[in-house]
């Protein structure tokens, strides 16, 4: 996938770019850091995700999961008849 490219001035720690550089492999250190950086946005939304998802089911109260129970064990016992 190609990316509109912009040019952006940004200060890294010194470790941090000699790592990137001893990583890059046959890439330019850009498109190192571009890749590094889509990985952890990535990350990023997948955690909040999962946080969203923990919240949603942890407010879902006692009487919803038993109304569920019982929709479950009614219907598994309309399938038995059929």
């Amino acid at each position: 996938m190609k990316y509109m490219r912009m040019a952006k001035s940004l200060t890294i720690d010194k470790p941090i770019l000699e790592e990137i550089e001893q990583t890059k492999g046959p890439y330019s250190t850009s498109e190192r850091v571009n890749a590094l950086l889509r990985q952890a946005l990535e990350q990023e939304r997948y955690q909040r995700l999962e946080q969203e998802a923990a919240q949603f089911f942890s407010e879902s109260g006692r009487s919803e999961r038993q109304e569920a129970r019982a929709f479950q064990r009614a219907s598994k016992r309309t399938l038995k008849r059929d």
